[in-house]
């Protein structure tokens, strides 16, 4: 027999939202959400931004994703045009760390060309005018963020492929450029003065010379996390786009949109490859780590508009992944609260998962060499790191694609835990009882915001297929979100084995997998008509409640 105890909520923002019942024992069994329904009065995102769950494809690398026009790549286009359908085609940025090495020529034959030396180290690249034609591979409606190499230090470089790109791609396409990548770790002992002293004639005049007469430009792309607390001299030194901004690069008014990198984990060295492991990742998708870029946003925000940041690039574990971490479910179910969790604590426009490769130049201390990354959600083409084939995290991004659907007007907020009066979402030290393993969030339409038209359900808790116990669950209790009783929902699920498995053939999303860029397998929905579901553990459930877009 089950006992359990009614715990409140500490947080005063969101004390009236939810009842916590549990057993005695350790782990969370059992959630009831009280409500009320409607959307809540704060702590509502914007309008969710139909390409929200967006690409950043390395330079270096970008044929071997997409192919080209004689031989295109099937899978990567396959996977693309899936997104696409189900509501929005993600936007693509075209950068990374290879983009401050790449030139432009006009005379070269093929698309692109890396430059290898005999120690197997990727030197450089060049792009030629059929690189153009590759890009235009990607699915119809396709936006680009193309970088541009800062690092050189070569205007006229920068100039010259951005007007090829403009020549290549037009307006329709391109929808900013970038100058520069990371720029606050170059060798060049970058501040925001400096940069800025740079970055603003670059992005003036190259305006000028592509004849645009707004602002079409992506600044900051660094990566280095806030220094907290914010409000401290060093903070305030720190080079990122709000003293950029303060530094005068938007005088000539040519910022349209704020980017910042984010890696929580890295194996860019031993050291802080030791932590870089698969229940840190899955259970520390850290609120308190998103929260840092809360003042930097805000500010962002109030100059460039509700919608000028981006998280311009982003992943699992820095220098590539790692192997059994970044290549699991786990990764999957990170990936997916990564989204869900920045979007609710921070809610930029866009964020940008990274796929790429190991680069010999990045780090002299890295665990990763050659062949494309582990954190990719695929592998376009056989490399020594795997053959081509689709790993479970690509789950995560149609979970995000079928919960956003074709809404335009899709507004969030967080359920459980809550929020605290500051706006920061409930941590453990702060009062939620599943330890940071559960959260429920509520999606609502501007068509009716008395009742949710989706909710998200995350289950965080580490279940590995090798276990030899029942894998355990949480009984949610949704019926206050109900608009009468007995109303029939549905719900989809992403789950597999367990948190450790690699394949995607085991990885299920409404019972369907993507090992060859479309959907395989009858989808299954589970109609519910007790407003009363049961999440296991390591698996993520979209329930439906009004008659929302889903794809199907």
């Amino acid at each position: 027999m089950r006992s359990s105890v009614i715990l409140h909520l500490v947080a005063a923002a969101a004390a009236h939202y939810a009842f916590v019942a549990r057993d005695t024992g350790a782990s969370l069994s059992l959630l009831t959400i009280s409500g009320p329904a409607s959307i809540p009065d704060q702590w509502t995102t914007p309008p969710l931004n139909r390409a929200l769950a967006s690409f950043s494809i390395e330079t270096a690398f970008f044929e071997e994703y997409l192919g080209n026009v004689s031989y295109p790549n099937t899978l990567s286009l396959n996977l693309f045009q899936n997104l696409k359908e189900r509501g929005a085609a993600p936007q693509v940025r075209i950068g990374g760390i290879t983009a401050d090495s790449t030139t432009w020529n006009p005379s070269q034959d093929v698309g692109l060309y890396n430059y290898i030396n005999a120690s197997g180290a990727l030197i450089n690249t060049t792009l030629g005018p059929s690189f153009w034609n590759s890009v235009k591979l990607l699915p119809e409606s396709t936006r680009v963020v193309m970088t541009l190499d800062l690092e050189s230090l070569n205007y006229t470089g920068a100039l010259d492929m951005a007007k090829a790109a403009w020549t290549g791609l037009g307006p329709d396409i391109i929808s900013r450029f970038e100058i520069g990548n990371e720029p606050d770790e170059y060798p060049l002992d970058f501040d925001a003065k400096n940069y800025t002293a740079l970055w603003k004639p670059w992005s003036v005049n190259i305006s000028n010379a592509l004849d645009i007469s707004y602002p079409e430009f992506q600044i900051g792309a660094t990566v280095k996390d806030p220094l907290w607390p914010y409000n401290t001299s060093q903070a305030r030194a720190q080079f990122d786009c709000v003293s950029a901004l303060a530094a005068g690069a938007d005088d000539g008014h040519t910022v349209k949109t704020c980017s910042e990198h984010t890696y929580q984990y890295s194996v860019c060295d031993p050291a802080r490859a030791a932590v870089a492991t698969l229940p840190n990742l899955v259970l520390n998708v850290s609120v308190r780590y998103l929260d840092l870029w809360q003042p930097r946003i805000h500010s962002v925000r109030s100059q460039l508009g509700s919608d000028a940041f981006v998280i311009g690039e982003f992943n699992s574990v820095s220098c590539s992944g790692r192997d059994n971490v970044s290549n699991t479910f786990g990764q999957a179910m990170w990936l997916v609260s990564k989204v869900i969790r920045t979007i609710n604590s921070t809610s930029p426009s866009s964020v940008y998962v990274h796929q790429g490769g190991p680069l010999a130049l990045q780090s002299t201390t890295q665990l990763n060499h050659g062949g494309l990354s582990f954190y990719n959600l695929w592998y376009p083409v056989d490399n020594i790191n795997g053959p081509i084939q689709v790993f479970p995290a690509y789950s995560a991004y149609v979970f995000v694609s079928d919960l956003i659907g074709d809404s335009m007007s899709l507004q969030t907020a967080n359920i459980f835990p809550g929020r605290q009066v500051n706006g920061s979402s409930i941590t453990t030290a702060d009062g939620d009882p599943s330890a940071g393993q559960f959260s429920i969030y509520g999606y609502w339409d501007h068509s009716n915001t008395d009742y949710p038209a989706k909710l998200a359900i995350l289950n965080l808790e580490i279940y590995n297929s090798t276990a030899t116990y029942s894998r355990p669950n949480v009984t949610v209790d949704f019926s206050a979100y109900l608009s009468y009783p007995g109303q029939v929902v549905t719900a989809r699920t992403m789950t597999a084995p367990g948190t450790d498995i690699k394949e995607a053939n085991m990885t299920t999303w409404a019972g369907q997998t993507f090992t060859t860029g479309v959907a395989e397998g009858e989808l299954v929905e589970e109609y519910i008509t007790s407003g009363q579901i049961d999440v296991a553990a390591s698996s993520a459930v979209l329930i439906t409640l009004q008659n929302g877009n889903v794809y199907s």
